[in-house]
C-alpha cells in the first residue's frame, strides 16, 4: 500500500456519486460553525455592567420605603447580623414581616412581641446548627424611622435581647463631614 498525503478518505472508496458528492461537502453548510464575537462581547458587556451597578463593597442594605433613619456623628460599617425595621407599625426581619407594634402604641408601655421574639429566636438556633463550634455574636441590627414612639423602640430592642441578641446596634445616616 503506498503512502498517501494528509486528507479526508472517510467513505471515499464507494462507488456511488451521491456519496461521494455528501462526502465532499455537497455545497451545504459547513460542519463547524463560526462563533459570533459582536453578540458574546455585548452579553459579557451587560452582565460586567449589571454587577457592577449592584455591587456594594460596604455592606450597604437597602433602606425600607418611607423609612427615615436618624443621623449620627460616630458611625461604624455595616456588619453580618439579621435587621429588624420598624416602618410606620409594621415589624420586619431581613426584610419578611415579623409582627405589628400597633398593640404597643396602644397600650404605651413596654411589651414583648411574640412573634418578633418567635422569628428571631429561629435564627439564633439556625446560626447555632450551622456554626457548631462558635460562640453566638447575639448581634441585631435596628433599622428605626427617627419618628417612631421611644416605647416601641424599647419594645423591639427588650424583644430582641430577650430572644438572645443582648447586642444592639442601630442603623442610622451619617453626618457629612467637615473640612475642618
Amino acid at each position: 500500500m503506498p503512502v498517501q498525503g494528509p486528507g479526508r478518505r472517510l467513505m471515499h472508496h464507494v462507488g456511488l456519486e451521491f456519496v461521494a458528492h455528501k462526502v465532499s461537502g455537497g455545497g451545504h453548510r459547513s460542519v463547524s460553525a463560526g462563533l459570533s464575537l459582536t453578540s458574546m462581547i455585548d452579553f459579557l458587556v451587560v452582565t460586567v455592567v449589571f454587577l457592577l451597578m449592584t455591587f456594594s463593597a460596604s455592606g450597604e442594605t437597602p433602606v425600607a420605603k418611607g423609612l427615615n433613619l436618624p443621623m449620627a456623628q460616630n458611625t461604624l460599617d455595616m456588619i453580618d447580623a439579621p435587621i429588624v425595621g420598624v416602618v410606620g407599625s409594621q415589624l420586619l426581619v431581613d426584610g419578611s414581616p415579623a409582627g405589628n407594634t400597633s398593640a404597643v402604641e396602644e397600650s404605651d408601655r413596654m411589651q414583648r412581641i411574640d412573634e418578633l421574639f418567635n422569628l428571631l429566636k429561629a435564627k439564633r438556633e439556625l446560626w447555632k446548627q450551622t456554626h457548631p463550634n462558635k460562640d453566638f455574636p447575639g448581634v441585631v441590627m435596628l433599622q428605626i424611622d427617627q419618628h417612631i414612639k421611644a416605647v416601641v423602640v424599647k419594645s423591639v430592642f427588650q424583644t430582641a435581647a430577650f430572644a438572645g441578641f443582648p447586642n444592639v446596634s442601630f442603623m442610622t445616616n451619617p453626618l457629612p463631614k467637615n473640612g475642618s
